[in-house]
């Protein structure tokens, strides 16, 4: 019995020690353990940002954040990378913030109205949001709408008024209270928005945000962009692709005009791959859109051997697919193509009428030389110096005979009469192989 007490009196004991010592280990739900991801939104909306934002959200995700701050600082960008931007912002289960540092116009004010929250900083503005062409007029009807719809979706996500958002993309809506009147479009400064329920409040930097939502001592990770995220966002960019296109196609199209292989040809592939690099590492294109390219090029150049022009449509065909396939942007990928297709056309024309260049690679496939006599080149051997000498027949000529000249027997031809044999004959011309003669008529 008393070693059963004894017992229970080392329990007591171990657990009061236990439960003085919990105070000294930090509590689970501490700010101190909490962590935040930063996300920045800058510079053009397009898909390489889109590829970043994926790869920034999974890694939040993978390490148990407690919260993504999307930091915002954009002048917009295309449409179809913002809705794709803005399904992975509602994909993820993680509690989002938009924090509008400077800027978030058009496709920014779109993302933004898809984050949980949103803060801006004492300057920044949000709206202007309406949709326009890559030669910066307005958008077609169809396009207007479909944006106009959008905008009003991303409010409604989040309980926020719409008219605000549909104002940001439509001049018609008159909303002067919050300055846009009919014939201009919203846009939201801090304190407009804070009244309008689209800021939940404005911050000068991210510590005082991060305060205010009591993540101050948390431990805050910022995405960075990586060197080929870098790269790929330049080189998806719209503005850039139909240039690599076209010096793709203009330094190939110059490579047939020069002999060998130099810095044309070099220029055009090299442009043609940064074309598929970035697409690549932006998630746009696989692998099988690479090969699909390099199966056309070989196939293009096989037509050059193998006549028919079979081989030469498929491989044409195969070309330009991949580079469809290489981009969800069909009407843009389109436009890349004629451009390209314009410049390299206008260098043919250039090179050919203005500076008289020929494709050297033609001149390994089609053979040019000939054979006259300019160049020294004859079929057999003229006898122009029989002209004016006389001689007998030994045949009749009907009109092609035998003569002699000189002792020498010669086939030669009349000028279409009959002359028997044993008749005195003059060379009157010889062109080539065929000497013609004339009867020599006697005078009494």
């Amino acid at each position: 019995m008393k070693k059963v007490l004894r017992i229970s009196y080392v329990s007591a004991f171990v657990l009061a020690l236990i439960l003085s010592a919990l105070p000294l280990f930090p509590s689970h739900t501490s700010s101190a353990e909490k962590l935040v991801h930063v996300i920045p939104v800058n510079g053009t909306v397009e898909k390489g940002l889109l590829a970043f934002i994926n790869r920034s959200i999974e890694t939040a995700e993978e390490s148990g954040a407690d919260l993504i701050v999307f930091e915002i600082n954009t002048p917009g960008g295309a449409v179809d990378a913002a809705s794709e931007i803005a399904d992975s912002f509602q994909g993820t289960s993680i509690p989002t913030i938009a924090f509008v540092n400077n800027r978030a116009l058009s496709a920014g004010a779109y993302l933004a109205l898809y984050a949980d929250e949103i803060y801006m900083t004492p300057n920044a503005s949000m709206g202007a949001a309406a949709v326009i062409t890559g030669d910066g007029n307005a958008a077609e009807d169809k396009a207007q709408s479909y944006w106009l719809n959008e905008m009003k979706n991303a409010a409604e996500s989040n309980d926020r008024d719409p008219k605000y958002a549909m104002a940001m993309a439509d001049k018609e809506i008159d909303l002067p209270e919050v300055g846009a009147a009919k014939g201009s479009l919203l846009t939201l400064g801090p304190k407009n928005a804070l009244e309008v329920g689209y800021s939940e409040g404005t911050v000068s930097t991210l510590d005082e945000l991060l305060n205010n939502l009591g993540f101050e001592n948390a431990e805050v990770v910022t995405s960075e962009v990586t060197f080929a995220e870098k790269i790929a966002r330049f080189l998806t960019d719209p503005i850039v692709v139909p240039i690599l296109l076209s010096i793709g196609s203009l330094g190939l199209v110059l490579e047939l005009y020069s002999p060998g292989f130099g810095i044309p040809g070099a220029m055009g592939i090299s442009a043609l791959l940064l074309f598929f690099y970035g697409h690549l590492v932006a998630g746009l294109a696989g692998m099988e859109t690479i090969i699909l390219f390099v199966v056309g090029v070989v196939l293009i150049v096989l037509e050059l051997f193998v006549p028919g022009g079979i081989l030469g449509i498929i491989g044409l065909g195969a070309v330009i697919t991949s580079f469809f396939l290489a981009t969800d942007d069909i009407a843009g990928m389109g436009l890349s193509l004629l451009i390209a297709m314009l410049v390299t056309i206008i260098a043919m024309v250039l090179l050919f009428t203005v500076f008289g260049k020929k494709i050297r690679l033609f001149d390994r496939i089609v053979l040019r030389d000939s054979t006259n006599t300019e160049q020294g080149y004859v079929s057999n051997v003229s006898r122009i110096e029989l002209v004016g000498q006389e001689g007998v027949t030994m045949t009749p000529l009907r009109p092609a005979g035998t003569a002699v000249i000189n002792e020498e027997r010669i086939d030669v031809v009349t000028e279409g009469n009959f002359i028997g044999a044993n008749k005195k004959v003059r060379i009157v011309k010889a062109e080539g192989s065929r000497i013609i003669v004339r009867e020599i008529h006697s005078v009494e």
